[in-house]
């Protein structure tokens, strides 16, 4: 009798299904998703009398790249701050004095409720993050910050440390992984170099690569391409999509809007707080809430739109991406 047990569907075609899930949802502030990774309710946080967040109802598609933009002081980064563990909303649910339990801040990850967890435990449930400013350590060696990204070490127990059978197995198998993610994203001869010695752009890769040796289900990048030489711009990209085709959801703050359309399968857009619109990149671009939002009383402009570049920008471009050529040519050459 032949096996009729059916085998997980290849990672491509859940994301290609993921994907495709979107085409039916409306696009509107807080839409709902077919498969929502992150549901979030009621975040708001108030620095004295500003309210630097305030989003009633949002959800992140799982398996996608979802891109969230906004002008300058949006609350993008506050908000990936609020939802990571880094800092509590002002809207929290509080024994006295709190807001009532309609309105208390609550969000959920792959169904677990989120709420008052610290980053650390966030990280464990598979959502991690990076940032605008990399931090990676510099007075440590590549591969030691790789290690660093590592779970479930049990040489990190002052007693099983002591036992070189307990963990030497488990560390071996987390120093292959690094060196796979290394090579993959092409650092694996910089490995033994001191993180402090690669370039803006050679951080934001480790930074990356070290995020991914948790095994996240989701990862969020707060401006990947902030500080990145134009030269290694492509490569981000191609490793941010490789990421979703491999089944994991992105979601990341960008203000680059040609890379947001070349790679984001939905937009979520902040201004002043709220959450403002939300749909496909080619859509949310020609919206008039956004080109508001970005260009205030510029209408009729797309976002997306190369022109909007001017001369000396794209000059710069040019000389920085030559630049980088002849050094990765003289790299090459040694």
């Amino acid at each position: 009798m032949p096996d009729e047990t059916l085998s997980p569907a290849p990672a491509a075609s859940v994301a290609e299904a993921a994907r495709a899930s979107l085409a039916d949802v409306d696009g509107v502030p807080g839409a709902a998703k077919h498969d929502p990774i992150l549901v979030v309710d009621n975040v708001v946080r108030r620095f004295g009398g500003m309210t630097a967040v305030d989003v009633d109802h949002l959800e992140v598609q799982r398996g996608v790249i979802t891109a969230l933009i906004g002008p300058n002081g949006a609350g993008k980064t506050t908000f990936f701050n609020l939802i990571t563990g880094f800092d509590k909303p002002s809207s929290a649910p509080r024994l006295i004095g709190g807001p009532s339990s309609d309105k208390a801040a609550k969000w959920r990850f792959d169904g677990r409720s989120l709420g008052s967890t610290g980053a650390a435990k966030v990280a464990k449930q598979g959502m991690v993050r990076t940032f605008q400013l990399t931090k990676a350590l510099s007075r440590m060696t590549v591969m030691d910050n790789m290690l660093l990204g590592a779970r479930d070490q049990p040489g990190e127990n002052i007693f099983a440390s002591v036992v070189k059978p307990l963990w030497s197995g488990r560390e071996r198998e987390i120093t292959a992984k690094a060196e796979e993610l290394l090579r993959r994203f092409k650092l694996y001869e910089k490995k033994d170099d001191l993180a402090g010695s690669l370039s803006g752009g050679q951080k934001k890769l480790l930074e990356m690569a070290r995020a991914l040796m948790s095994d996240p289900k989701m990862i969020m990048l707060d401006e990947p391409m902030a500080g990145v030489n134009p030269a290694l711009t492509q490569s981000l990209l191609g490793h941010i999509q490789s990421l979703r085709d491999e089944g994991m959801t992105v979601l990341f703050v960008e203000h680059d809007m040609h890379m947001v359309r070349h790679i984001s399968d939905w937009v979520v857009v902040m201004a002043e707080g709220r959450v403002v619109a939300e749909g496909p990149p080619g859509t949310v671009m020609q919206d008039q809430a956004v080109i508001d939002a970005y260009l205030g009383a510029h209408h009729n402009t797309d976002l997306g739109d190369d022109s909007l570049l001017s001369d000396e920008v794209a000059e710069t471009l040019a000389a920085e991406i030559a630049e980088e050529d002849k050094k990765l040519e003289e790299e090459e050459k040694r």
